[in-house]
């Protein structure tokens, strides 16, 4: 590390040429290429999955996208001579926009009557709501937003006059995609406020936010090209920059603070980068290490979805690594002194280089621990565990378009449908299931299995929860059928799953007993439950992997069985509270509606995952940095009160201003404007709140002064067989740092 910072101060403009090049590249590169995300979250090899690949295969025609056109009219009915004459004039000049391949009408043909047919099924009962299919020539992978926003732009024009109009459907929902640029730009000027304000400096300011920029900005552009060689989510961009700017922000915080004090002390500016880049820096490839195995402990799940997630996110952290240890000790001696503010730079050359000295409330709340670690201790734990209490009722399922904000037209289009728009009566709309059918896809061998599957529609009447069912419809070789059955209950109820289940266990295998007729349930609902259903069998192997692989990394650093095993309780204390608030905002609906985040709903499955291994990594972070300064001291002095107390003192103020720094951040992607997205950011922010502000300044140091000694146990033979790892080299010629009323006997500490 001491050779690379020299490097890059020797060769600082090369440096930032270098990194300028890289991301200029990139950038044109996915340009160049665009962006090939996916929204598909079917797990391969699952009764869904199976459904699904056989439905494309069969019926080839019906691969694009099918979205839907919903009028509601309280005065009168959709039937009327003017609703009709608006709304087919409208039908007809969406069909012969760009990218629209068909619209199937619910007023049939040109003299059609408006309720025969099959077209009459798209008028409610009461008829005071229709739908119209508007099928796009292309996947939604595949749209381009802005042919779908003129789809948008001219059904609303028919609105008016006491009729609604409004859209729904996974392509509409491109023309809601969250805002980019928003939560960035309110997340950077929170940092740069908490930044300006720990350094009173406007160049040290702003030398953490172009590190992360310039990081962040490789990494995304980065991730629009990985997305051609794998499966990458749709989200997996923002969820990066969400991790980026806060970790990228925090890495080159711990640097610049450590340069800073090297500054104040004396040294040439060129030397203290050279420090902070050695000693801070070993820090930050540490922490970054630990995030990156807990994040591509995804793979291990082995599933292709969230294995671009992992890879995604991972590109990002080592980026920002790679700009702290490589681009920022560029900057520090391109700025020079400035890294100081004016009051320290005239301080400096008045009184001379003074050492830091851990005074103030850090100093005064590492003695007050110290003093009544038990009562502390147990007021901690009691919080934490009355926040984690929602996540035992924690429900995986569908998160859909009825999650969305009251506001936007693809909410006000699934509540006309189901039968919950403004003003809307009994008998209103087509019913909660009808946003989410499900689809019996079944494999026909033969006429007696043709038989069989024809009658099934009669037995799925019979079922309980089974609103509609339709007729069979057969292909070309009539060797595949499908059927579609609207649920009476909404896609991301219970009582959905419960039936998907009573399906695939009890109806559907007596409805084969007499042929060879194999129906398998796909849809919505059914591929989610799959899904969660994956997830959950896979969570304890994914979650036992990362605390073990974490653990031993903290046990190869510090040379202690009791500090990885306080580290993993503290983290998944940390994870059961996250999750807590989550299920609390997403699910039990305290505030969602009010922060603009939708309805109350289902947590979406593959959450637990990326937040369990995002989370992970980012408390092994702050462990790092607390645990680090403590066993430096415990190596000086073999007196754990002291070590405790100093390590405390020494890193709880840059900890908690780097924990303000990323909650800043990560709160800010609330207003993105995706559920998902926000979930994420609510999760992160909170966790890492709890993290710093309860379990690293308050919980660990409380059971470190109670398990006094025991902290630093290891066995001998297990210390002569481990390899050695030191995250910080061994201190060098420093100044004495001394801590306000220190106990007798202890020994000041040096080389700070």
């Amino acid at each position: 590390m001491t050779a690379l910072a020299r490097w890059c101060l020797r060769r600082r403009i090369v440096v930032i040429v270098l990194w300028l090049a890289a991301f200029t590249g990139v950038a044109v590169a996915a340009g160049v290429t665009g962006a090939a995300y996916s929204n598909d979250y079917e797990v391969p090899g699952t009764e869904s999955g199976r459904a699904s690949a056989l439905l494309d295969r069969a019926f080839p025609g019906q691969s694009g996208d099918s979205d839907s056109i919903v009028w509601h009219t309280d005065a009168g009915t959709v039937r009327s001579a003017a609703v009709r004459r608006t709304m087919t004039d409208t039908l007809e000049k969406i069909a012969e926009l760009p990218g629209v391949a068909a619209v199937r009408s619910p007023y049939g043909k040109p003299g059609a009557h408006p309720s025969g047919g099959q077209n009459g099924r798209q008028i409610s009962k009461d008829g005071h709501t229709a739908y119209a299919s508007v099928l796009f020539g292309r996947s939604t992978d595949e749209l381009d937003p802005a042919q779908v926003q003129k789809v948008v732009d001219t059904a609303r024009r028919a609105s008016g006059g006491g009729l609604q109009v409004e859209l729904g459907g996974a392509g509409i929902a491109l023309t809601e995609a969250p805002r980019a640029q928003l939560p960035e730009i309110i997340g950077l000027g929170a940092a740069a406020v908490v930044l300006f304000l720990a350094f009173g400096s406007l160049a040290a300011t702003f030398l953490p936010i172009v590190t992360a920029l310039a990081a962040v900005g490789t990494a995304s552009a980065g991730i629009t090209l990985l997305s051609h060689a794998m499966t990458v989510a749709d989200f997996a961009p923002m969820l990066g920059m969400l991790i980026g700017l806060g970790v990228g922000i925090d890495y080159a915080l711990f640097i610049v603070t450590r340069h800073r004090k090297g500054l104040r002390a004396g040294l040439p500016v060129d030397e203290a980068a050279v420090r902070a880049a050695a000693v801070s820096g070993r820090a930050v490839v540490f922490a970054g290490a630990t995030v990156c195995i807990a994040l591509l402990g995804m793979l291990i799940l082995r599933l292709s979805f969230l294995n671009g997630v992992a890879l995604a996110a991972s590109l990002t952290v080592v980026l920002t690594v790679a700009a702290a240890v490589t681009l920022l000790p560029a900057l520090l001696g391109l700025i020079g002194m400035r890294a100081l503010s004016r009051r320290e730079r005239r301080q400096l050359a008045e009184r001379g280089p003074r050492p830091d000295r851990p005074t103030g409330i850090a100093a005064r709340w590492s003695g007050f621990v110290e003093r009544h670690p038990r009562l502390l201790g147990t007021v901690a734990a009691a919080m934490m565990l009355a926040l984690a209490l929602p996540a035992f009722g924690l429900h995986l399922g569908t998160s859909d378009q009825g999650n969305n904000p009251a506001g936007s037209t693809t909410r006000k289009a699934y509540d006309l449908l189901a039968g919950g728009g403004p003003g809307a009566g009994h008998g209103s709309g087509f019913g909660p299931g009808f946003n989410g059918p499900l689809t019996l896809v079944g494999t026909l061998d033969g006429a007696k299995d043709r038989i069989a599957f024809e009658k099934l529609p009669h037995r799925l009447r019979d079922t309980p929860g089974v609103a509609q069912v339709s007729a069979p419809d057969f292909n070309g070789s009539h060797s595949v059928g499908v059927i579609t059955v609207v649920p009476t209950s909404s896609p991301q109820s219970r009582q959905t799953s419960d039936l998907v289940r009573h399906l695939r266990t009890d109806v559907l295998p007596a409805a084969g007993d007499a042929s060879t007729l194999r129906v398998q349930v796909g849809g919505i609902t059914a591929g989610y439950d799959d899904f969660a259903s994956v997830i959950v069998g896979k969570l304890p192997l994914f979650i036992g992997v990362v605390i073990a692989l974490g653990s031993v990394l903290l046990l190869l650093a510090f040379r202690s069985v009791g500090i990885p095993l306080k580290a993993a309780l503290m983290n998944i204390a940390a994870v059961a509270s996250s999750f807590g608030i989550v299920v609390a905002i997403f699910q039990w609906g305290w505030g969602s509606e009010l922060l603009g985040l939708g309805s109350a709903g289902p947590i979406e499955p593959f959450l637990p995952v990326i937040m369990v291994s995002v989370l992970f990594g980012l408390s092994m972070d702050y462990q790092v940095f607390l645990v680090s300064r403590m066993y430096e001291e415990w190596q000086l002095t073999h007196n754990n009160c002291r070590a405790v107390r100093v390590g405390l003192a020494e890193t709880s103020r840059v900890i908690n201003s780097a924990a303000v720094i990323m909650i800043a951040v990560f709160g800010a992607f609330i207003l993105s404007g995706d559920r998902t997205i926000a979930m994420f950011g609510i999760g992160l922010a909170s966790a890492v709140a709890l993290d710093a502000f309860v379990l690293r300044t308050l919980l660990v140091p409380a059971l470190m002064h109670l398990l006094g000694g025991a902290n630093w146990w290891l066995p001998s033979w297990l210390d002569r067989w481990l390899p050695r790892i030191s995250i910080e080299p061994p201190p060098g010629p420093g100044t004495a740092v001394r801590l306000p009323g220190p106990q007798d006997g202890e020994k000041p500490l040096v080389g700070v």
